[in-house]
Protein backbone atom coordinates (compact mmCIF):
# COMPACT_ATOMS: atom_id res chain seq x y z
CA UNK A 1 0.00 0.00 0.00
CA UNK A 2 1.41 3.69 -1.00
CA UNK A 3 2.25 5.52 2.02
CA UNK A 4 3.51 9.21 2.00
CA UNK A 5 6.71 9.53 3.01
CA UNK A 6 8.67 12.67 3.94
CA UNK A 7 12.48 13.40 3.28
CA UNK A 8 15.40 15.24 3.55
CA UNK A 9 19.28 15.81 3.55
CA UNK A 10 21.56 16.05 6.49
CA UNK A 11 21.75 19.88 6.71
CA UNK A 12 17.41 20.26 5.79
CA UNK A 13 18.04 22.31 3.06
CA UNK A 14 16.77 19.50 0.68
CA UNK A 15 13.42 18.39 1.50
CA UNK A 16 11.34 15.90 -0.59
CA UNK A 17 7.88 14.11 -0.35
CA UNK A 18 6.71 10.94 -2.44
CA UNK A 19 4.30 8.09 -2.10
CA UNK A 20 6.21 4.68 -2.14
CA UNK A 21 5.00 0.76 -0.99
CA UNK A 22 7.47 0.23 1.10
CA UNK A 23 6.40 -3.95 1.05
CA UNK A 24 7.35 -3.48 -2.66
CA UNK A 25 10.80 -4.93 -3.41
CA UNK A 26 13.45 -1.72 -3.06
CA UNK A 27 16.88 -2.18 -4.43
CA UNK A 28 20.26 -2.61 -4.15
CA UNK A 29 22.43 -2.55 -6.47
CA UNK A 30 26.40 -3.80 -7.05
CA UNK A 31 27.47 -1.17 -9.89
CA UNK A 32 30.02 0.79 -9.81
CA UNK A 33 28.12 4.09 -8.39
CA UNK A 34 25.49 2.45 -6.58
CA UNK A 35 28.19 0.06 -4.17
CA UNK A 36 30.46 3.06 -3.60
CA UNK A 37 27.25 5.28 -2.60
CA UNK A 38 25.94 2.28 -0.49
CA UNK A 39 22.61 3.60 -2.37
CA UNK A 40 19.02 1.83 -1.18
CA UNK A 41 16.49 2.70 -3.15
CA UNK A 42 12.83 3.00 -4.25
CA UNK A 43 11.25 3.35 -7.25
CA UNK A 44 8.05 5.70 -7.58
CA UNK A 45 6.79 7.36 -10.58
CA UNK A 46 7.85 11.45 -11.21
CA UNK A 47 4.15 12.35 -10.34
CA UNK A 48 4.42 10.86 -7.14
CA UNK A 49 7.33 13.02 -6.15
CA UNK A 50 7.31 16.70 -5.13
CA UNK A 51 10.70 18.25 -4.45
CA UNK A 52 9.49 20.78 -1.42
CA UNK A 53 12.55 22.80 -0.67
CA UNK A 54 16.10 23.43 -2.05
CA UNK A 55 16.41 23.23 -5.75
CA UNK A 56 18.70 25.76 -5.11
CA UNK A 57 20.53 23.53 -3.23
CA UNK A 58 20.52 20.64 -5.80
CA UNK A 59 23.88 20.03 -7.61
CA UNK A 60 23.60 17.12 -10.51
CA UNK A 61 25.96 14.40 -11.94
CA UNK A 62 24.66 12.83 -14.77
CA UNK A 63 25.80 9.24 -16.07
CA UNK A 64 24.34 6.64 -18.60
CA UNK A 65 24.27 3.23 -17.96
CA UNK A 66 25.99 1.35 -21.31
CA UNK A 67 22.95 0.18 -22.72
CA UNK A 68 20.44 3.33 -21.98
CA UNK A 69 19.79 6.49 -24.50
CA UNK A 70 22.15 9.52 -22.37
CA UNK A 71 21.82 11.43 -20.64
CA UNK A 72 19.75 8.85 -18.35
CA UNK A 73 20.46 9.12 -14.96
CA UNK A 74 20.55 12.71 -12.77
CA UNK A 75 22.34 11.68 -9.27
CA UNK A 76 21.13 14.81 -7.83
CA UNK A 77 22.54 15.72 -3.88
CA UNK A 78 22.74 18.67 -1.48
CA UNK A 79 25.92 20.56 -2.19
CA UNK A 80 25.67 21.83 1.35
CA UNK A 81 26.02 18.61 2.92
CA UNK A 82 26.42 16.10 -0.23
CA UNK A 83 23.53 13.58 1.36
CA UNK A 84 22.29 12.20 -2.20
CA UNK A 85 18.06 12.18 -1.40
CA UNK A 86 17.05 10.94 -4.74
CA UNK A 87 18.10 9.91 -8.44
CA UNK A 88 15.78 11.20 -11.36
CA UNK A 89 15.93 8.93 -14.26
CA UNK A 90 14.89 9.20 -17.78
CA UNK A 91 11.65 7.25 -19.68
CA UNK A 92 11.35 3.59 -18.67
CA UNK A 93 7.91 1.87 -19.46
CA UNK A 94 8.09 -0.35 -16.50
CA UNK A 95 7.84 3.52 -14.19
CA UNK A 96 5.40 4.51 -16.75
CA UNK A 97 7.93 7.02 -18.04
CA UNK A 98 10.62 9.53 -15.94
CA UNK A 99 11.04 8.20 -12.48
CA UNK A 100 12.60 8.50 -9.21
CA UNK A 101 14.63 6.33 -7.23
CA UNK A 102 14.67 7.19 -3.55
CA UNK A 103 17.42 6.80 -1.34
CA UNK A 104 15.45 4.79 1.45
CA UNK A 105 18.24 6.42 3.84
CA UNK A 106 16.98 10.02 3.39
CA UNK A 107 13.02 9.48 4.81
CA UNK A 108 12.50 10.55 7.43
CA UNK A 109 9.18 9.36 8.83
CA UNK A 110 9.69 5.95 7.66
CA UNK A 111 9.67 3.71 10.72
CA UNK A 112 12.20 1.21 11.50
CA UNK A 113 9.71 -1.73 11.81
CA UNK A 114 8.86 -0.40 8.35
CA UNK A 115 12.73 -0.30 6.80
CA UNK A 116 13.31 -3.83 8.27
CA UNK A 117 10.19 -5.77 6.88
CA UNK A 118 11.18 -3.70 3.21
CA UNK A 119 12.26 -7.03 0.58
CA UNK A 120 15.34 -6.39 -1.00
CA UNK A 121 15.99 -6.91 -4.80
CA UNK A 122 19.64 -7.12 -4.93
CA UNK A 123 20.39 -5.80 -8.69
CA UNK A 124 23.25 -7.10 -10.48
CA UNK A 125 24.37 -3.42 -12.03
CA UNK A 126 27.65 -4.68 -12.30
CA UNK A 127 26.94 -6.67 -15.51
CA UNK A 128 24.39 -4.47 -16.76
CA UNK A 129 21.62 -6.84 -15.67
CA UNK A 130 19.48 -4.93 -13.29
CA UNK A 131 16.67 -7.40 -13.51
CA UNK A 132 18.78 -10.77 -12.63
CA UNK A 133 19.79 -11.17 -8.37
CA UNK A 134 23.63 -10.46 -7.80
CA UNK A 135 25.15 -13.60 -6.78
CA UNK A 136 26.87 -11.77 -3.40
CA UNK A 137 25.71 -8.85 -2.31
CA UNK A 138 26.06 -9.21 1.43
CA UNK A 139 28.24 -5.80 1.40
CA UNK A 140 25.78 -3.82 -0.15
Amino acid sequence: MQKTYHGSCHCNAVQFECELDLAQPTTRCNCRFCKKARFWIAFTNIKNFRLTKGAEALKDYQYTPPKMAAPFLHFQFCGNCGVRCFTKGGSLPAFGGEFYAVNIASLDDASDEELTAAPIHFADGRNDDYPTEAVSCRYL
